[in-house]
């Protein structure tokens, strides 16, 4: 049976619940629950503390986990990144006092308040930066107006929350993170299957199926508008000269594509979302 751990709260974790639930596996009802069998599949779900995931799957205690690649590369784990899933994005970015520090030669020596001590060490030291890292759990924002660090490196969104603490961003990008399926030094029987599964469910989210009439004279000009993933789905109408069209589109670009075909000539232009897929 394979052994996965999820983020058992935070910002990850309701939506690898509900991405795992589109991928056809059952979840835990009750949030005090730590661990759900889902016999069906073959699977069994540990809820746990996304920064604790990697170090058990870089352990080989359960195959492979959920997390962010944030906190992978911050654990030190032996686990490894096997695929991205397109959420939980964050950046993550240095920030001090305005005009006090500009450049991140200039943290040498300096204190740096981070609830990711191993990842902006590694950054710093790659750069020939040797910092005092100051390890805080949260709010590092203040860290530096109650004089524990001179700068801080934290996820950065809009920025609002570091200028409200009097703090302006400096340097390159430490690290664009986002929401990753982890994997031990094995792989598993069932990791595949559930690769395939996640996949299908990010090229669900991605994509639409778009059916719609047109003039069959039409349909070359149709298809260099929308060709699909391989070709579109051709038939033929009962009236002579018309034809039945259906392709898969990228849902960003769904209303773009129908305004054109519309333009086109285009009829019964209809949009449905995908709920699962396999390319």
């Amino acid at each position: 049976m394979l052994r996965i751990a999820v983020p058992n709260k935070g910002s990850l974790s309701e939506i690898a619940a509900e991405m795992l639930a589109e991928a056809g596996y059952s979840g835990r009802r009750d949030s005090r629950q730590l661990v759900h069998t889902d016999a069906r599949n073959g699977v069994e779900f540990f809820y746990l503390r996304p920064r604790d995931i990697a170090t058990y799957v870089g352990s080989g205690a359960l195959d492979i986990g959920i997390t962010g690649r944030d906190l992978l590369l911050d654990s030190g784990s032996a686990a490894h990144e096997i695929a991205h899933l397109d959420f939980g994005d964050s950046t993550f970015r240095f920030a001090a006092p305005t005009n006090e520090i500009s450049d991140i030669a200039d943290l040498a020596g300096k204190r740096v308040a981070t609830s990711y001590p191993k990842l902006v060490d590694d950054f710093l030291r790659a750069r020939g930066i040797e910092a005092i890292l100051v390890k805080l759990d949260g709010a590092v924002e203040s860290a530096v107006r109650l004089g524990v660090a001179d700068a801080v490196a934290d996820v950065v969104s809009t920025g609002a929350t570091l200028r409200a603490a009097g703090l302006e961003i400096f340097g390159p990008v430490i690290l664009e993170s986002t929401a990753v399926l982890i994997g031990g030094a094995k792989r598993p029987e069932g990791v595949d299957r559930l690769l395939r599964r996640l996949r299908g469910v990010l090229v669900a989210r991605k994509f639409v199926i778009m059916d719609y009439d047109l003039r069959e004279s039409d349909l070359d000009a149709a298809v260099a508008i929308a060709g699909g993933i391989e070709s579109p789905t051709v038939s033929p109408l009962k009236d002579e000269g018309w034809v039945a069209v259906r392709v898969m589109v990228s849902a960003d670009e769904a209303n773009d594509v129908m305004d054109r075909l519309a333009d086109l000539g285009a009829r019964a232009i209809l949009v449905t979302a995908i709920h699962a897929a396999r390319l």
